[in-house]
């Protein structure tokens, strides 16, 4: 069956039991849905960050984000372009929470000290490669871990 011929079903997406990446800002990645299959507007991948770890900061140049908390508590430290990032404080975000990292922002985020800090992370247009996350030297949650 193809495409063209109007029988075309895209194939399920699969968690992978171990990371299929590491970020750019050190999470663990697990691919859920992309381009094979059949995704052509977004993609969502399983992010987890292990318990007390805390990530790179990092900002996307033409992504955007939107995280639903799965299991977990933590710090996200979001920065909009132009405001200065010691001024901007983290939110706290548990289990069944949302949040938007628009594109440009600058953001790093933080998994309390007891549980894994895991999530879906649904991004728009669809990711674009190990490029597309540009390392910063400040992150509003302090030095990294991982």
């Amino acid at each position: 069956m193809s495409a063209s011929d109007g029988n075309f079903v895209p194939p399920l997406g699969q968690r992978s039991l171990t990371p299929n990446v590491i970020a750019p800002d050190g999470s663990e990645i697990r691919f859920s849905v992309d381009a094979s299959q059949g995704a052509t507007k977004s993609s969502v991948v399983e992010v987890t960050l292990a318990p007390g770890e805390v990530t790179r900061p990092v900002r996307h140049q033409t992504v955007e984000e939107i995280w639903h908390v799965l299991e977990g508590a933590g710090q996200v430290w979001r920065c909009p372009p132009g405001v200065p990032p010691e001024t901007v404080t983290a939110v706290s975000v548990s289990t069944g929470d949302a949040l938007v990292i628009p594109t440009g922002w600058a953001f790093q985020f933080a998994a309390d000290p007891t549980t894994p800090f895991r999530f879906l992370c649904h991004t728009t247009p669809p990711w674009p490669g190990e490029n597309e996350a540009v390392p910063l030297e400040y992150g509003g949650l302090g030095d990294a871990t991982v």
